[in-house]
C-alpha cells in the first residue's frame, strides 16, 4: 500500500506539470496569434527597416559624418512616412575609395554616395546596382575641380607646370585624378614633364600641401578649395575643369518598394537645413549613359603616364 500511495502521488505531480505546460503552450500560441492578427488587448510589434549608408573619406571622416548625418536623418523620416514603417539609417565610412566601392558591391552598404569614377568602377564590378539620383548643383548635374597653386606663386597657367611638382587626391578620384590629369594632357603636360607627383588621398590634404609649399600645384574639388580659402589657407586657382556630380546608388537586390521610396525621397528633398549640410541643392534624375565622359577619361588615363612619343601622340 505504501508503494501504491507513492506512485499515485507521482502521477498527480506529473498531471499538474503537464497541465502547466499545456497552459504555457496555449499562452504562447495566443501571443503569436495576437501579434500577427492584432487581437484587442495585445501589442503588435512595429515593423522597422534598417539601412546602411556608405561613404568613403574624400575629407576628414568626422567632417563627413557631421556633413551627412543631419541629411540622413531627414531622409529616414521622409522614407518612414512613405513606407508607413520606421526607417533607421546607419552610416559606415570606409578608409579608402576601394573599400568604399566594396561596401556597395558586397551589399554591406544598402546605398551609397559615389564620385563618378567610383560609380563607373562599381558598375563594372557588380551588375544590378541602381542609380537613384545625382546631386544638383544650381540646377545642373556638373561640379568642378580646380588646379591650385600657393597664393604667392609665380605660376598662372597650366603650361607653367612643366618641370614642377603636382599633388593629386586619391588615385581613384574623379576630380583629384582622372579629370585633372585629362586636363593636363589637353595642355600638353604629361607625367614625364613633371619633376614629381604624388597621390595624397584626400582633397583637403592636397590644398594644405600646396599651401605649405610641399608641391607647386595640386588638384582638388572646387568645394574643398573654396572651404579652405574661406578658412584662410593661402591657395589660388589657375585652372578649372568639370565632371558629373556624385551619384547616389542602391545596392543590387534591394527591395523594389524601398528603392522606390528612397528615390522618391531624394528627388523631393527640399529641407534647407539638410541641403545646406550637404553643400548642394538637392537631387536630379540621371541615366547611366551620362557617365560616359568619365569612362572616357578613365580609359585614356594610361596615356598620361606614357613615356614614348608615339603613345603620347607626338606631344612633348
Amino acid at each position: 500500500m505504501t508503494i501504491y500511495k507513492h506512485d499515485k502521488s507521482r502521477c498527480l505531480q506529473g498531471a499538474r506539470r503537464a497541465s502547466r505546460r499545456a497552459i504555457g503552450t496555449a499562452a504562447t500560441f495566443m501571443t503569436l496569434f495576437a501579434l500577427t492578427t492584432g487581437l484587442p488587448g495585445w501589442s503588435v510589434a512595429e515593423a522597422k527597416e534598417t539601412l546602411v549608408f556608405g561613404a568613403y573619406t574624400s575629407e576628414k571622416p568626422l567632417a563627413m559624418v557631421r556633413q551627412l548625418r543631419p541629411s540622413l536623418n531627414t531622409i529616414a523620416e521622409r522614407m518612414s512616412e512613405i513606407l508607413g514603417e520606421e526607417v533607421e539609417i546607419k552610416m559606415e565610412v570606409a578608409k579608402s575609395y576601394v573599400e568604399g566601392v566594396a561596401l556597395l558591391t558586397s551589399g554591406r552598404a544598402d546605398f551609397m554616395r559615389l564620385g563618378p569614377a567610383s560609380y563607373v568602377s562599381a558598375k563594372q564590378r557588380k551588375d544590378g546596382l541602381e542609380l537613384l539620383a545625382v546631386e544638383n548643383k544650381k540646377g545642373k548635374k556638373l561640379h568642378a575641380g580646380v588646379i591650385c597653386v600657393k597664393a604667392d606663386s609665380h605660376i598662372y597657367e597650366i603650361s607653367q607646370l612643366r618641370g614642377r611638382s603636382v599633388a593629386f587626391g586619391n588615385s581613384r578620384s574623379t576630380l583629384g585624378r582622372y579629370v585633372a590629369q585629362q586636363t593636363l594632357m589637353q595642355q600638353g603636360i604629361y607625367a614625364r614633364a613633371l619633376s614629381r607627383y604624388e597621390y595624397l588621398g584626400r582633397h583637403d590634404k592636397v590644398g594644405q600641401a600646396v599651401a605649405s609649399g610641399q608641391y607647386d600645384a595640386g588638384a582638388l574639388s572646387e568645394s574643398t578649395f573654396k572651404k579652405l580659402v574661406k578658412k584662410g589657407v593661402p591657395i589660388r586657382e589657375i585652372a578649372k575643369f568639370k565632371s558629373m556630380t556624385r551619384a547616389w546608388v542602391a545596392k543590387a537586390g534591394m527591395k523594389p518598394r524601398v528603392v522606390k521610396a528612397l528615390r522618391q525621397t531624394l528627388l523631393s528633398l527640399d529641407d534647407r537645413k539638410a541641403l545646406k549640410a550637404l553643400r548642394f541643392d538637392g537631387f536630379l534624375m540621371a541615366q547611366d549613359s551620362e557617365f560616359d565622359d568619365i569612362r572616357k577619361a578613365i580609359g585614356e588615363n594610361a596615356r598620361f603616364f606614357a613615356t614614348d612619343s608615339a603613345a603620347l601622340g607626338g606631344s612633348q
